[in-house]
Parts: structure tokens; sequence; C-alpha cells
């Protein structure tokens, strides 16, 4: 068999497997899952290997400064991080989901690939050489770029770049904390900011997809949950009114974080120093506070290696849930993790603030959860159950993502007994902290580039308009007795991929596309073929008076050409709304906002 045999062949069997719209979406989910999981795979080996190389190595080549070395480690790594930023990728600098919003909400989607290697580079390198970031934000901008890439890849619409941006999204996050729930709460909640998608179910296959790569090389193939913690439980239900001051406390907290995080990416943007050294700067501020309090590298809990190049199995995010940290450490690091984390993102390096928001919370809740025992003691759950819950409600308030907390502090322990307290803190917290800022730390960011994701997101034009205001009239169609390879060769001269069906009095018979000819020529001979032998009869059909909106959600939005006909009578044709002509009234009435 030739080689052209073989492409047309395969060419033949993508054209079917497109046709049918659940099984080329399921396909298409699972690989991204897969893509997803095995990007996480990849980044945390990557992350593992800089910190020893950076830690463990450090500490064997620069002996004579003894543990003075760790100073200088972050300094190091954001020299290289300034350096990849700036000639390999911009996209790169920062926390990650704010980007992955942006082409979300304004580009349909679309991600460079190259985002997903040179973002594991970057953000491995940030977070291994002792940069106060995380990992999480970082592997939703990888996901997200792998399925918009795959979309792409592909050539499909805009709809379905979405769909597989948020499908790796998901992936992402389930894969990196073992929490599938959360990966699908938080690509909705978070990066579309709408719970309700047509295709829902195919983010769900990808976030389990993601799930079962990351168990089965990194969590052992067992669903564990990533902090081991004893069952904390809550006393009474009077308890729950500190559980809401604590959500209070979280609330100031939290956006007072937004707002310094902010003014501390201002006060280096004014440095009149190249951009590229910036990072580094910041990370030698890192790692002076570090040679003190070595806590707030990295992303704060897990396995990690410390000033003397050992291996330390856990951070102390997981000291404060377990109860191991005395209040004035709790305080302390409250606020040095705030600032390490600014610095480190606001010089222009490159990783995540939800483990560091976790990690503040954490701290949070647990010097609250000290005084209060300090205070009431015995009358009240130890200051642990209170680092959990404040670590969740911090969360909230930083992403703006009440039930992504809720849902991934419930996968990442494993514990429901302390639900009621977290779902109070949580919503107490956010409904504060909307009332003092709307913005989460990722909309600020874009807001700043003069992009309200929120306003985007919330009005849909489409619903405003009518069929009838941007249908194509007069558009091409055929008659049924048109021979086959006739059709073929009007489809090639005019480049459109399928016509209206009129029969003999010029009543709408059906539709015929490029898929309908293909599917005729696999299965044999077309020279004695008409098009009433392979048109689809009784076709979707919309009426001029529908809103454009509700035509998407009755018939779906991978539309390619639906003919409109006339409501008092179905079979005359009127016009056909197209792809195009969605795609340009919304782009129009997106231009006069």
């Amino acid at each position: 068999m030739s080689i052209k045999s073989i492409r047309n062949l395969l060419s033949v069997k993508f054209a079917s497997l497109r046709s049918n719209e659940l099984v080329f979406g399921v396909v298409l989910s699972v690989i991204v899952g897969i893509t997803a999981g095995f990007g996480a795979v990849l980044f945390w080996l990557v992350i593992k290997w800089t910190n020893w190389l950076f830690f463990y190595g450090g500490s064997q080549a620069l002996p004579f400064m003894g543990d003075y070395y760790v100073i200088f480690l972050p300094a190091a790594g954001g020299l290289l991080v300034g350096i990849i930023i700036r000639y390999l990728a911009n996209e790169v600098k920062g926390e990650g989901p704010p980007e992955v919003m942006e082409a979300y909400s304004t580009k349909s989607g679309r991600m460079h690939w190259k985002v997903t290697p040179i973002k594991i580079l970057a953000s491995a390198i940030s977070i291994g050489s002792g940069g106060s970031v995380g990992r999480e934000g970082p592997i939703v901008q990888i996901g997200a770029s792998a399925g918009s890439s795959v979309a792409q890849l592909f050539k499909l619409n805009d709809e379905w770049i979405k769909i597989l941006l948020l499908c790796g999204a998901a992936g992402g996050i389930s894969a990196t904390f073992n929490a599938p729930l959360a990966g699908i709460i938080f690509a909705l909640e978070v990066v579309a900011g709408n719970f309700i998608n047509p295709r829902f179910g195919y983010i769900v296959l990808s976030s389990v997809s993601a799930n079962v790569i990351a168990e089965i090389f990194l969590f052992t193939g067992e669903h564990t949950a990533s902090f081991s913690l004893p069952q904390y439980h809550i006393v009474n239900y009077l308890e729950l009114v500190p559980y809401a001051i604590l959500g209070i406390l979280i609330a100031i907290s939290g956006v007072a974080f937004v707002r310094f995080f902010y003014k501390t990416e201002e006060l280096f943007s004014s440095l009149k120093i190249p951009q590229v050294l910036k990072p580094a700067i910041g990370g030698l501020a890192v790692g002076i506070i570090g040679y003190f309090f070595p806590e707030v590298f990295g992303v704060g809990y897990g396995i990690h290696y410390d000033a003397t190049g050992a291996i330390i199995p856990f951070g102390a995010l997981d000291q404060a849930l377990t109860e191991g940290l005395a209040f004035p450490t709790l305080m302390g690091l409250f606020f040095l993790k705030m600032l390490t984390t600014s610095i480190t993102l606001g010089s222009g390096g490159s990783g995540g603030v939800f483990a560091p928001s976790l990690f503040v919370g954490a701290m949070a809740g647990g010097a609250f959860g000290y005084g209060l025992n300090m205070l009431l003691p015995g009358s009240t759950a130890t200051y642990g159950a209170y680092a959990l819950v404040g670590m969740g409600a911090f969360f909230a308030v930083v992403a703006r993502g009440p039930i992504t907390a809720i849902i991934i502090l419930f996968e990442l322990t494993l514990n429901y007994t302390l639900i009621l307290p977290l779902m109070t803190a949580v919503v107490v917290a956010t409904t504060l902290a909307r009332s003092f800022n709307p913005e989460s730390i990722y909309t600020e960011r874009l807001l700043r580039k003069g992009i309200n994701v929120r306003k985007i997101n919330q009005v849909n034009p489409m619903k405003e308009i009518t069929v009838s205001q941007i249908m194509t009239r007069n558009f091409p169609t055929v008659e049924d007795t048109m021979p086959v390879d006739e059709l073929s060769d009007k489809l090639k001269k005019s480049g459109h991929h399928g016509f209206p069906v009129l029969d003999q009095e010029e009543n709408l018979l059906g539709v015929v596309t490029v898929t309908d000819v293909v599917s005729a020529m696999q299965r044999g001979s077309t020279s004695s073929m008409t098009v009433a032998d392979i048109a689809t009869r009784n076709p979707r059909v919309a009426y001029p008076d529908q809103t454009v909106h509700d035509v998407m959600v009755l018939l779906g939005t991978d539309i390619g050409r639906i003919p409109v006909v006339d409501r008092q009578n179905p079979k005359k044709l009127l016009g056909v709304l197209r792809r195009h002509n969605i795609v340009s009234a919304y782009t129009r009435s997106l231009a006069k906002k």
C-alpha cells in the first residue's frame, strides 16, 4: 500500500471518527487527561531533580560556605528563570491560571504548545532552588496548554479548543493533588467561571484519566490522601461560631495578601534594572529569609531537601496540620510565607500561589486555634482542626473558589468530619472578601491588563441576537436528484462543507455534507447514487425569531450549518445559520463593549 493510500485511509477513518461526536469527545478527553497526567509526573520528577541539584549538590559543591550557601540558591534559580522567560517564553512568568483564564475568555482557548515544556522547566527551577511558590498553578497552565495544543493539532473549532483546555486544567489539578473532583470543579469554577457546560462529561473523563496516571506513577497505585491527619472533630455545634470568626479573619488577611502581592510586583517593576536580573534579586531576598526560616523554601509540604542537603519527609504545612508547631512559629510563618511568595513572583519568578495559599491559611488557622485553646482549654477542637479549615478558607478567598476549596480539602485529607466548620469558614470568608474586593488574585492580574474575565464570562451577547439578524440568506442548495459525483465536485469548487437539499417543489428535504460523501465512497461506487440516497432527512432546524443562544443550547455548540425555516411552514427554507455567522456576530458584539 502506497503512502498516499495510507494517508487517504487515515483521513477517511478520522472523518468517520469525527462524525460521531460522543466517541470523538471521549477519545480526545482521555488523550488530554493522559497527557496532563504524564505532564504532572514529569513536572514532579523535574522538581525533585532540581531540588536535589540545588540543595544537596550545593552543599557538596560549596562546603566552605557552610549553611550560608542556601542564601544564594534562590538567586541562582531566579537568574536561570529570568533568562528562560526573557529568551524562550514570556508566558511562563507568574502563576499560570491567569494565562489560562485569559486564553479561555479572550483567545478562544488557544495556547502555544511550547508553554508546556518551558513552564515545566522554569517553575521546576523556581521551586527546586527554594523559591516560595507552588507547583499546582503551573500544572494548570501545563495541562491546559497540552489540551489546547491537542485541539489545535486536530484543527478543531473554537468550542472544542476551549473544552479541551478545561480538560487539561482539570487533569493537571487532579494528577497533582490526587483529587479528581477538585480538578473538575477548579476548571469550571475558577478557570471558566461557570459550572454549566454542555460537555461536562468530557472534563470528568479527562480528570479521571489524569488521576489514573498519577496514581500509577506517583501514588503507588492507591488512592491515598495527600495529607495524613487525625480525624479531627468539632466538640459541639456552638463551635461553629469561632469558625465563623476565623472566616472573618481569613477574609481580611486574604485580601491584604492579594494587595501586598501586587504592591510587591509594582515595586520590582519600578526598579531601573534589566528584567532578566529581577528574579535573581528577589531570589536573594528569599534566600536571606530562608537561611533563618528554611520552612519558607519551596512548596512548604511533602518531601524536600533541607539546608544541609538531607532529605526531610515533611514540611511546615504538614507539621501545622498535625499540631507540631508552636504559636510563635505559626504566626511567624504566616507573615513570612506571604512575604516570600510575593517576592518570588513579584520579582518575575515562575510558580503558583495555590500551595502558598494553603500554607498561609494553615498557619493562620493554626495560630487562631492555638490561641482559642489557651483561652478555653478543652472546650473546642485542637488547633490542627482550625489549621485545616483555615487552609481551605484562605485559598477560597485568594482564588475565589469556595466550592473548589471545600472539595479539595475533603480529597486532600479524606476527612469529612469537619465539613460543617469548613463550609462555615469558607462561606463567611469569601462573602466578606468579595465586599472588600470582587477580584481574585488571578482576575486582578488580568484586570490590570485591561481584561475583565468576569464580565466576559457573565455577559452572553448571543441572548440578544436573533437568527434572522445573522443568518446567511440565499445560501447555495442542491436538488435531491443531483448525482453524488456531481455533488462532490460542487463541494470541492465551492469550499462549503455541506448544503441544504431541496426536492422538485423546492421544499426542504434534508442536508448533505462532506462526511456523507466520504461515507458513501467508503461503502463502494457512487456512480449510480443521487443526493437523495445519502442526505440526512428531517435535519435539525432553527427559526428566524429564535436567539442564537437558544439555538446553541437546544442543538449543541458544534454547529457547522443549520437550515433556517419558516415557523409556520417548516419546509420553506429561509437561509442557513453557519458557524461563521455566530463567530462573527460574537466578535462584533464584544468589540462594542
